[in-house]
């Protein structure tokens, strides 16, 4: 996958975003020197978004997330947002891995976001979804996170907006 480099990025923090080996960022980009914004850099493992039939659309306000097919809404599933609307980071990302059964408050998958320290997850209080809630994360039905992971594979396009 191709990531194009943000303002204030390092080469260290897209490897953190991506949970990918520094090394295996380096060796995948030979010759890689400074960076400097709209460079595009190669992610080892991760698919191209643009070769993925699905893609998720997350809107905070309505506190909704819609799956697509090749542009066409297959379902809207509610979710839980950051306590602060502004808590869950909106702009586009990838799924880049996944856990099932992670422990903790995240229910029975986490869906890691190519932006460290997010995800989408199920959780372990139902009675949240609809709110806002969470650390920035977003939540959803432990029923509906596992529908999802089934469907999307890591390398799908997520984009978040208010």
């Amino acid at each position: 996958m191709i990531h194009t480099v943000k303002p204030g990025e390092t080469l260290a923090s897209i490897a953190a975003n991506y949970r990918v080996n520094l090394h295996r960022l380096y060796a995948a980009n030979p010759g890689i020197g400074h960076l400097f914004v709209g460079q595009k850099i190669q992610i080892p493992g991760l698919p191209e978004p643009d070769t993925i039939p699905y893609s998720i659309q997350i809107t905070v306000r309505k506190r909704r997330l819609a799956l697509y097919k090749n542009g066409g809404l297959v379902k809207i599933f509610p979710i839980a947002v950051g306590k602060m609307l502004t808590n869950t980071p909106t702009g586009e990302y990838v799924i880049v891995n996944r856990q099932l059964n992670p422990g903790g408050p995240f229910g029975v998958m986490w869906l890691s976001l190519s932006r460290q320290g997010y995800g989408i997850h199920g959780t372990n209080d139902p009675s949240s979804i609809g709110k806002a809630v969470s650390h920035g994360c977003v939540r959803m039905y432990n029923r509906d996170v596992l529908q999802l992971s089934e469907i999307v594979p890591n390398g799908t396009r997520v984009i978040i907006q208010q």
